[in-house]
C-alpha cells in the first residue's frame, strides 16, 4: 500500500513539474492612472483649448447674453411695452436656437477631436507597455481592472508613465 501511495505522490510531483517550469511572469497596468499622469494629456488639453477656444468663447458669450436678456425680462417686465416684450422674446428665441445649434456642433467636433487625440495617445501607451514587457521579459501584461489582486511590484503603471515622460 505504501508503494502505491508513494508512486502516486511521485507521479503527481512529476506531472506538476512541467507546470511549475512554465510559470509565467505577469504584470498589470492601470490605464486610468497612466492616462491621468502622463504629460501628453495636458499637452492635448492645451492644444484642444487653442483649437476650439474661439468657438467656446462665442458659445459662452451667447449664454451670457441670453442670461442677461432673461434677467432684463424679469426685472423690467413691468415697465416694458408689449412691443418691447415681444422684441425681447424674439431675440431670446433666436439666441436660444443659435446657441443650441452652435453648442451641439461644438460638442460633436470637440468630442471627435478628443477621440482622435486619445487614439494617438493610446498607440504611444501601448508601445511603451510593449517595450517594458520585452525589456523586463513579461509573458503577459493585463489591465488592472481585469485582476482582483496583484502584488504592487507587478504593477508597471509607474514605469509606463516614466517611459512616456521621457519620450514627450
Amino acid at each position: 500500500m505504501k508503494k502505491i501511495v508513494n508512486g502516486a505522490l511521485v507521479s503527481m510531483m512529476l506531472a506538476g513539474a512541467p507546470l511549475a517550469a512554465h510559470a509565467e511572469k505577469l504584470a498589470v497596468v492601470d490605464m486610468g492612472t497612466v492616462f491621468q499622469q502622463i504629460p501628453q494629456r495636458e499637452q492635448i488639453t492645451d492644444a484642444l483649448k487653442k483649437e476650439f477656444g474661439d468657438r467656446m468663447a462665442a458659445v459662452q458669450k451667447m449664454q451670457d447674453d441670453l442670461k442677461g436678456m432673461m434677467e432684463k425680462q424679469q426685472r423690467d417686465a413691468a415697465i416694458m411695452t408689449e412691443a418691447q416684450k415681444t422684441d425681447l422674446v424674439r431675440k431670446m428665441d433666436q439666441i436660444k436656437a443659435d446657441l443650441q445649434l452652435k453648442g451641439k456642433a461644438l460638442d460633436e467636433d470637440l468630442r471627435s477631436r478628443q477621440g482622435e487625440e486619445q487614439n494617438k495617445l493610446l498607440v504611444k501607451v501601448q508601445k511603451a507597455i510593449n517595450d517594458i514587457a520585452k525589456k523586463e521579459q513579461y509573458d503577459m501584461v493585463l489591465q488592472r481592472g481585469a485582476v482582483i489582486y496583484v502584488k504592487p511590484e507587478a504593477d508597471i503603471s509607474g514605469k509606463v508613465v516614466e517611459e512616456l515622460s521621457k519620450g514627450q
